[in-house]
């Protein structure tokens, strides 16, 4: 049996489209989990990049069969836009891609609610494409899912019910202009035309390929520390990119899941607001992201760059169980003459024992360093651990060390060909 997840161990951005396409040949299926558009896996097969929103990046390899679980809310266009473009790039969808009839939908009204609110004074940093009042529509059990396209009768019902009760909203709330129910109808009756062919019953589908001894990888979006019950709260995502996610993310038993796998970024990035205690702020933060194209797949945005931060890995391999990581962007770091590490918490002159996902607290964290020696030359071309720097070497070995996990997989450049496995 191996059914295995895999998480970004950070807030994100960890490079996990990378490594879901190298380890995705080693499985029958991909799995996503949760999340929506508002997350963009990045894969360069050779001179070509490919940025993913909601397709699994196993797609890109022959032969895989994708899933996108009833965890993930679903933007249609967004959605049909994906395909049509790694249609045109040569990637065959026949029996390769299956959607959770329950997956649920993002509507216009969505987006509209989405980006009214991050113009606000309470905004959290959001995407503004419609993934959280999606998912408050889903818990308030007024959403409509894949397997309402199917059926334009109850389809039109939900929308124009919908529809009129946002109206509402936008109009005497916020002072909006009310959107228009028959443009609404028209696009989403004919999406469900357009995608009937992949909607499946995804819990069947998996247990069903686990029992005839299929492997598959779960795969989440965003990062650990953006959980919406385990990350730092409210600055986090709407869903549960935490392992425990998956389960309930695809429908399968969490007594089928035999490993988890993380993603760690060499250094820390946050995209948006929310605390960041190892941040870099001035010329530092602007090279490291300079360096590295911190900047958003999904919305060009810039990301905040800072120093790796052991404590808040400790506390991820906690939450999520996990066992081996891929290390991700070490060439990123060539440049630096030291490199800091943030080892452990101190507040209010203690130092803590556990993570604090408080805002409060984590605002007041002063970060304790332990500085190592960088290695000063590129490592990029380098496909073997014992031709690594000895100062690499160290660093890799100090990181594990403190974080408490193994490393098996090293990634020292976007391509394929610039990894290194242990």
């Amino acid at each position: 049996m191996s059914v295995s997840v895999l998480v970004g161990s950070q807030w994100g951005d960890e490079g996990k489209g990378k490594i879901v396409d190298i380890l995705g040949e080693r499985f029958d299926i991909v799995a996503r989990y949760q999340g929506g558009a508002n997350a963009g896996h990045t894969i360069v097969i050779e001179d070509q990049q490919f940025i993913l929103h909601l397709i699994p990046s196993g797609i890109l390899r022959d032969g895989i069969k994708c899933v996108i679980g009833n965890g993930v809310v679903i933007d249609p266009q967004a959605l049909l836009d994906e395909i049509d473009f790694l249609q045109k790039h040569g990637f065959n969808f026949n029996d390769r891609l299956f959607i959770s009839h329950n997956a649920h939908i993002i509507m216009p009204y969505h987006k509209v609610i989405d980006s009214i609110n991050e113009s606000g004074d309470n905004k959290v940093g959001s995407t503004g494409r419609g993934i959280g009042p999606c998912y408050i529509d889903k818990f308030d059990r007024k959403g409509i899912r894949v397997v309402d396209l199917l059926d334009k009768v109850e389809l039109e019902r939900k929308i124009r019910r919908n529809v009129a009760e946002k109206n509402e909203i936008l109009k005497k709330i916020y002072n909006k202009e009310e959107l228009d129910v028959e443009v609404i109808l028209k696009d989403y009756l004919a999406f469900g035309n357009l995608i009937a062919q992949y909607i499946t019953d995804v819990p069947t589908f998996l247990n069903n390929a686990i029992n005839d001894g299929k492997s598959i990888l779960m795969e989440g979006a965003q990062g650990a520390l953006l959980d919406i019950d385990h990350g730092t709260y409210p600055f986090v995502t709407s869903s549960s990119p935490t392992s425990g996610g998956a389960c309930s993310g695809v429908g399968v038993p969490p007594t089928k899941i035999s490993s988890v796998f993380g993603i760690v970024k060499s250094y820390t990035t946050r995209v948006g607001l929310g605390p960041f205690p190892t941040e870099l702020l001035g010329e530092e933060g602007d090279e490291l992201r300079k360096w590295g194209a911190e900047f958003g797949a999904t919305t060009g945005r810039p990301r905040r760059c800072g120093w790796y931060d052991a404590f808040l890995l400790k506390y991820s391999r906690m939450i999520n169980g996990i066992e081996r990581v891929a290390i991700t962007k070490l060439d990123v770091l060539s440049n630096l003459d030291e490199i800091k590490v943030c080892i452990a918490y101190e507040l209010d002159g203690k130092t803590l024992e556990a993570f604090p996902t408080t805002v409060n607290q984590l605002e007041r964290i002063k970060p304790i360093y332990k500085i190592l020696p960088g290695w000063k030359t590129d490592i990029s071309h380098i496909r073997k651990y014992e031709d690594l720097p000895i100062e690499t070497k160290n660093y890799l070995s100090f990181i594990s060390e403190h974080s408490g996990f193994e490393i098996s997989i090293i990634s020292v450049g976007p391509k394929r060909s610039q990894t290194i496995e242990l």
